[in-house]
Parts: structure tokens; sequence; C-alpha cells
């Protein structure tokens, strides 16, 4: 057992960068989370927006969490930050002035799917980071979950 302890520490040594990719989501767990958090709310809309609001751990992985949005702008479910449910951030910038949120409305107007490029604070480092949601109509919500570029 020590053994291999020991090979796997000298491992984790050679190949940090293996390592600390498993520490983040990927694209293909953003799409899947989206996909997730659609089947939910088309069984059960309000526990499923009430669950990712309190952070339930089936919705929180790593850095990533799902938010779901009204085609008006408005937070219905955030999985970081419950402060933000409820608030129209039609007019929300990125720390690169960024209007995301208008974008993003138009976008689920216009492709209903899509990945969308913008700046965002980081869960776990809560450093401001390049970020990349994928997001998908449904019905009159836009769900969305996104990826930190590192």
């Amino acid at each position: 057992m020590k053994a291999l302890a020991i090979a796997t520490t000298a491992l984790l040594a050679l190949f940090p960068a293996a390592h600390a990719a498993e520490s983040y989501a990927s694209a293909k767990e953003a799409e899947a989370m989206v996909a997730k958090v659609s089947a939910a709310i088309k069984a059960n809309r309000a526990a499923t927006l009430d669950e990712i609001t309190a952070k339930a751990p089936k919705w929180i992985d790593r850095d990533l969490y799902p938010v779901v949005y009204d085609m008006t702008g408005k937070v219905l479910a955030h999985g970081q930050n419950n402060k933000m449910v409820g608030k129209d951030l039609l007019d929300f910038r990125d720390p690169d002035g960024k209007f995301f949120v208008r974008e993003r409305v138009e976008l689920a107007k216009s492709k209903g799917k899509f990945w969308q490029d913008y700046a965002f604070t980081d869960p776990i480092s809560k450093k401001v980071l390049p970020k990349q949601a994928y997001c998908e109509r449904l019905g009159e919500d836009i769900v969305c979950a996104g990826v930190y570029k590192r």
C-alpha cells in the first residue's frame, strides 16, 4: 500500500496538469449538466429551481454549477449565488464590460443551443477568469452551465 501511495505521488508530480484537469469541469460535463437540469425541470420545475439555488450536491460539481434564466434575463436559479435569484440581469456586465446576459437571451432566441464566452468569478480560486457557458433554451427558460478557461 505504501509503495502504491509513493508511486501515485510520483506520477502526480510528473503530470500535474493531468491531476489539475480532474479538479475542474470539462465542456462535455457542462453539456451533461444542462441536459440533467433540463430533464429535472421537465419533471418538477419548482423543486429543481429551488434545489439549484440551495446548492444541492447533485447540482454542484467542483467549479461546475447551473444557472437558469427566463427569457427577459431574470435569474430563476443560481448554483453559486442565491442573491442573484429574482434579479433582472439584462444590463449586467462582466468585468470586461460585456452585456453577457443580454447576449445570452438573444442567442437563446435565435439559436436555442449555444456556447458563449465571457468573464466571471471562479468559485474555487475566487479570481475573475475567462469562462465559456453552454446554454439551451427550454420553453421560456434558459439553462446554462459553464467551464472556466485555465
